[in-house]
């Protein structure tokens, strides 16, 4: 077939792939009937969402270091197109606290617009690897990575926001965990009575208003009564002062997000972001932890979903739809997103139907973004970082970490703590990358471990081995990792010469190139010897590998029997014509004397 034909061909999956994947989550619920009564049900999930997801994508937008009205523009943007192509019923997608480590050091070297042409670029991979359909291999990343990772995240996101609360004015924008703590340590002088005011009473509220109802989200209440409360001393108390959104950003255009081109956005230190190969390749490393963390995050909140609601999320079409969101994001001036799981569980216990409930949140989100504009102008930073401490605080599981701490294997645990103390140091790319290399590199180690070797030349059941018969077995995956333990003892019967081996490989589920090298290196020998194998009981799997090798039946030299029985005949024959060798049964145990019959075969090989 002509190379065009195939690329055509190919190119028709693509897009056939990508059509029968979107929608999924729409389309099930919709196939099932929906009714007035799912529409009124979707419509107050919806306003129950939006009204905790307005002050968290302004506070999420501001700890990523842009403008809180990019965080509103993602809620809006992201809510209704991810909802409506993507593969669950109730994910609310959005800005998440998991990006904030990551959007940092972008914005602080590439500015909004390098950030926006980041998420772009991770759009396009996550729609990539949708098609590719690997969104299954995202539930393969061990637990104690992801651990790890997002207990990190959360300590790092409360390190940020200690200088809103407290006040702290730190003269420049530190790189590094550490490096924050001692600027903030130099700038303790510089602690605010009033921001601490403001920063308690909101976690005050916060936390205390759960615990008397839960039909009015704390965080509206917390923020508006801070925010009326910033108005009211403004007004009336000479000298009061404490860091408001409108004081920082100017406040938030009271309009609905506009199309534009993300590059044409502030650059690096405000200037103008130059759009070229050279940015595209410096921006790459930053788009794949973006890219990679949101299919994590969505997919990991999509199972958690599935969990509460009973339903069955399809993780490519979830992947495309996340990634679609992502490239439209950006020409809206909206930041990363993914699927947010407070916001998609807080949308389950309200009672959603559908996917229109988060379509519901999003056309919310936007109405206030235009009605409430001037009053979000009031609202002070150190209530802002109180509900990212509460956010971080939630985020990091504590008594989860700790108790995978006390009571995972060893492994786990160092795995757990790797991941942990890089995604503070350095950033989550390297904590992850080095978290699934060590993570895979100890269960290859315990693979190794349970893949055992057994050798018997004298006895097999109730039944002795004539001489000139060794039975090997080998079980357990026959891998790079397990190779060497696995063949060891075949060594021992390499250096003899004749007779026959039966290699009893039932218990081989899988075998890898390493594991085939050595098996034909072991076959080289013993051929060499004189010595014919039977391979008994070949799995599909190995089977497969040894015919994609050539390696067949050899007439004297390789055989293949279907169980160990049959090995065990074919290798008996072989032998017997060079020693005519019987098989003979052990005395029984009440036998006189309990000695073997005077024409039973010596026990060893050769002897």
């Amino acid at each position: 077939m002509p190379r065009g034909a195939i690329r055509v061909m190919r190119y028709r999956d693509a897009l056939t792939s990508l059509h029968s994947g979107l929608c999924h989550g729409l389309r099930t619920r919709l196939a099932r009937g929906y009714g007035a009564a799912d529409l009124r049900a979707d419509v107050m999930a919806g306003l129950v969402v939006g009204v905790v997801a307005l002050p968290l994508s302004m506070a999420l937008a501001i700890a990523s270091g842009v403008p809180p009205q990019h965080g509103l523009y993602t809620a809006i943007v992201a809510g209704v197109v991810c909802a409506l192509l993507g593969g669950t019923t109730f994910q609310i997608t959005g800005p998440t606290a998991a990006f904030v480590v990551i959007l940092l050091p972008v914005v602080r070297d590439f500015g909004v617009g390098g950030l926006l042409l980041a998420g772009l670029m991770a759009g396009v991979m996550q729609v990539g690897m949708g098609l590719a359909r690997l969104g299954r291999l995202m539930t393969f990343i061990p637990h104690p990575v992801t651990t790890g990772f997002t207990a990190g995240i959360a300590l790092v996101i409360a390190t940020i926001q200690v200088k809103d609360v407290l006040g702290l004015d730190l003269g420049g924008s530190p790189e590094s965990f550490f490096d924050r703590l001692q600027m903030m340590w130099r700038a303790r002088g510089t602690l605010s009575g009033w921001e601490v005011l403001f920063a308690a009473v909101t976690l005050a509220i916060l936390v205390g208003m759960p615990r008397v109802t839960r039909k009015i989200p704390a965080p509206l209440v917390a923020l508006t009564a801070a925010a009326a409360l910033a108005a009211l001393l403004g007004h009336f108390v000479d000298g009061f002062h404490v860091a408001t959104i409108g004081s920082r950003y100017g406040g938030i255009p009271q309009q609905p997000p506009t199309p534009l081109l993300p590059w044409h956005l502030a650059g690096p230190g405000g200037g103008e972001l130059a759009l070229g190969f050279s940015t595209i390749r410096a921006l790459l490393p930053s788009a794949f932890a973006i890219a990679m963390l949101g299919a994590i995050e969505s997919l990991l909140a999509a199972v958690v979903g599935d969990t509460m609601a009973g339903t069955r999320h399809e993780p490519n079409s979830e992947l495309i739809a996340v990634g679609i969101g992502n490239m439209l994001c950006p020409f809206f001036g909206g930041i990363p997103a993914t699927g947010a799981l407070a916001r998609s569980a807080t949308n389950i216990n309200a009672g959603a139907q559908s996917p229109l409930s988060s379509v519901i949140h999003a056309l919310f989100v936007l109405t206030c973004t235009i009605a409430l504009a001037p009053a979000v102008s009031y609202l002070p930073m150190a209530a802002m970082g109180a509900l990212l401490l509460l956010v971080a605080r939630n985020m990091s599981e504590a008594r989860h970490f700790a108790h995978l701490v006390r009571v995972a294997p060893r492994s786990d645990t160092i795995v757990l703590l790797t991941c942990f103390g890089l995604t503070v140091a350095f950033d989550m790319v390297i904590a992850v990358t080095v978290g699934v290399v060590l993570a895979a590199l100890l269960f290859m180690r315990r693979m190794a471990e349970i893949t055992n070797t057994r050798m018997d030349t004298t006895a097999f059941g109730h039944f002795e081995l004539p001489r000139g018969v060794r039975l090997v077995e080998i079980a357990g995956p026959l891998f790079f990792g397990a190779t060497q333990k696995a063949v060891s003892l075949i060594d021992q019967v390499v250096h003899e010469r004749g007779g026959a081996v039966v290699l009893d490989v039932s218990r081989v589920p899988v075998m890898d190139a390493t594991g085939l090298v050595a098996l034909e290196t072991v076959l080289d020998k013993l051929r060499r010897n004189g010595q014919k194998v039977v391979l008994a009981g070949l799995n599909p799997q190995p089977a497969e590998v040894l015919a994609r090798a050539q390696i067949r039946r050899s007439p004297g030299q390789l055989a293949f029997a279907p169980d160990l029985d049959t090995a065990l005949s074919v290798a008996i024959v072989h032998a017997s014509r060079s020693r005519s060798p019987t098989l003979k049964p052990f005395p029984a145990p009440d036998a006189p004397g309990g000695a073997p019959a005077p024409d039973a075969p010596r026990g060893q090989d050769g002897a």
